[in-house]
């Protein structure tokens, strides 16, 4: 049972060890294979609200340039309040056109409905500014979309006329289908160019996309921002093409986009930011006509009376016809956000999992969070700047969640293994040395290896002489009183020269120097400690007697050598951290030769050869101390003889 319970902790430990490397492993798993499939779930509500920010701060840093060849004449709040409520008659729109026109400009884009017949008078005005223009003249035309849904009628020449006639790679097209289309009156549609103005928010309601063609049986109709790029470019129809699943070609100008035919809307910043005229100032001639000359103007509304506003990255009240206009910017002028493919993606986030790997494995807390925040930095700042300088879209949740998830394992399982740990030290050692020392094995646990190892140390023996004599001729209470404050001064002695106290048996004290911390001078403490300890005992005795109590005398011996430290004892009953081996045993046979040789220290050849050059380095020491040879002894249990010496304080005070 014991054997099985052993078993289940080795197997437990190390699954504790390997944990920091599992974990990590495991999340970049995790969020490869969530890279690769991208659930809108996280994509269009975590990811978009990162790409939000992005927008922002590439903004702070390095704002795009605002196209000076593009306006938007605006039905605004000042419009309906001079010519009244919306929708106008089409015959003062078609006279705001026509104002517009007289200006010279590129071409013109109507962002404005005209799904039902008006009065025969103002539709024939607006019909014939149409068919007057109709080569710089692109209107919006609207479609209903409905999952599920399909046209199954046969298409409107008007509709007709407007496809897009080449379309390659149809295997990868997986555009929107629309089932309806809300075609003007005959008289309106008979000469128009259309786009469609169908727009597809992400599931947090904002619009990051701008389908660039929508289906409608069987049949790839052009956006309106598509087909005023192609009219402002003189790029005639036969000269679009689609490719599935890459892009749009507009005669020289390709134009990136997923194989939904979708662009990443570049956006310039929030509503506004391409310059507006009011539509009153235009009808009452307050605006020269020189201001339209060679320039794409939009025409529609930015009144909230309107509801025409969009929610972008920059604000929630951008008026349609700017997102119109910020699209046909992006094309002209060609500054496009790239979505990187999802191999990209993929090798951001495996990039990003090794470099959790590797800040994973500093030991301390410090260097730990100081590696993860560096590590997190690093993507966040490459990915921003990719982003503001190269236009180029990577996904940042993924990789961030990497950092974060292993981050968060490691240092929480760091800290409750380091306080498991510290406890453990703590109950281990302290009772064996010193706070400061117990301070010190918990912030380098690597010094105290909680499992045997062999290691030279030097052990202390210390025995009150002829204590069983003594305790005999004394009342019990009075032989307590003197023990314990003989041993808490013994202890104290040891603790300051840097010992671990091993135990207490009966009146004798054992103690050593060299483990748990590693001490290179450990003999020469060792030997410090047994003056010091003379000395204190000394001063008991002279305490005794003056107080009339008896005295008595004790002896220590000490060794160095090879010896196996560690804890040792019954698994999870009593367990103590001790030595064992010949070393200790010689160091004890010592000890009882004291009375021997009627002295209080004696030490072995070995280590007197462990401290021979700290007497010569240390003169203070030297001259303060006497090591005299006595023989070469053959102690109980040995077959070799060993030599031993006689140390002795030749001043007082040879303490520290």
């Amino acid at each position: 049972m014991q054997s099985v319970k052993s078993l289940f902790q080795r197997l437990r430990q190390g699954l504790s060890g390997k944990a920091t490397l599992f974990v990590p492993l495991l999340a970049t798993l995790v969020f490869s294979v969530l890279t690769v499939k991208n659930p809108p779930v996280i994509d269009e509500y975590l990811e978009t609200l990162l790409l939000d920010y992005r927008f922002k701060i590439r903004n702070l840093i390095s704002p795009p340039p605002v196209p000076n060849d593009i306006l938007i004449v605006a039905v605004d709040e000042k419009s309906l309040s001079t010519y009244g409520r919306w929708p106008w008659s089409r015959r003062l729109q078609a006279d705001l056109i026509e104002k517009v026109f007289e200006g010279g400009p590129r071409a013109v884009v109507v962002d404005i409905f005209y799904p039902e017949p008006g009065s025969p008078g103002a539709d024939a005005a607006l019909a014939e500014v149409i068919r007057r223009h109709r080569g710089r003249l692109v209107m919006a035309l609207g479609f209903e979309v409905e999952k599920g849904k399909t046209f199954n009628g046969e298409v409107e020449d008007a509709v007709y006329e407007q496809a897009i006639p080449r379309v390659e790679n149809i295997k990868y097209l997986r555009s929107i289908e629309a089932y309806r289309v809300l075609l003007p009156p005959e008289t309106l549609s008979a000469h128009a160019t259309f786009g469609h103005v169908y727009p597809l928010p992400d599931r947090d309601g904002k619009l990051r996309w701008e389908n660039l063609y929508i289906k409608y049986d069987g049949e790839y109709i052009p956006s309106l921002t598509l087909q005023a790029a192609r009219v402002a470019m003189g790029v005639p129809l036969e000269d679009v093409r689609i490719i599935g699943g890459a892009g749009v070609e507009l005669g020289e100008r390709f134009i990136p986009t997923d194989e939904f035919g979708r662009l990443h809307i570049n956006y310039l910043g929030k509503e506004g930011t391409i310059a507006h005229i009011s539509a009153a100032d235009v009808l009452s001639g307050r605006i020269p006509p020189l201001s339209f000359t060679d320039k794409v103007v939009f025409i529609g509304t930015s009144a909230m009376a309107t509801y025409d506003q969009k929610n972008t990255p920059f604000s929630a009240n951008m008026p349609g016809v700017e997102k119109n206009a910020t699209v046909l910017a992006n094309i002209l002028s060609g500054n496009f956000i790239i979505k990187a493919p999802v191999y990209a993606d993929l090798l951001v986030v495996l990039v990003t999992g090794l470099l959790v790997l590797l800040a994973g494995r500093k030991r301390r807390a410090l260097h730990l969070v100081a590696g993860y925040l560096l590590t997190a930095a690093v993507v966040v700042v490459s990915n921003q700047a990719l982003f503001t300088w190269a236009g180029i879209r990577i996904n940042l949740i993924y990789p961030l969640l990497t950092v974060l998830s292993g981050g968060v394992f490691v240092i929480s399982h760091g800290y409750l293994v380091e306080e498991r740990k510290a406890r453990e030290i703590r109950r281990m050692f302290s009772s064996y040395v010193t706070e400061k020392v117990v301070s010190e094995l918990i912030k380098n646990p690597d010094m105290a290896r909680l499992g045997g190892e062999r290691k030279e140390i030097t052990v202390l023996f210390s025995d009150i002489m002829d204590f069983t004599r003594f305790s005999e001729a004394h009342a019990p209470e009075e032989v307590v009183a003197m023990l314990n404050e003989y041993l808490g001064a013994m202890t104290e002695v040891i603790f300051r020269w840097e010992g671990t106290l091993d135990k207490f048996v009966g009146d004798e004290i054992v103690a050593f120097w060299g483990a748990p911390m590693e001490q290179k001078d450990h003999a020469a403490l060792a030997v410090r400690c047994a003056l010091d300890m003379v000395k204190r005992l000394e001063e008991l005795q002279r305490k005794w007697r003056s107080e009339g109590r008896p005295v008595f005398d004790a002896g220590i011996g000490i060794n160095t050598g090879e010896v196996v430290v560690g804890n040792i004892g019954a698994e999870g009953k009593k367990m103590d951290y001790t030595v064992i081996g010949d070393h200790v045993n010689l160091g004890a046979r010592i000890e009882a030769l004291t009375r021997k040789y009627d002295t209080h220290i004696l030490i072995t050849e070995f280590t007197l050869n462990r401290i021979g050059n700290l007497l010569t380095a240390d003169s203070r020491y030297y001259t303060r101390t006497s090591i005299k040879g006595l023989e070469r002894v053959v102690v109980k249990g040995k077959e070799q003889p060993v030599e031993i010496y006689e140390v002795r304080a030749l001043v007082s005070g040879a303490g520290p």
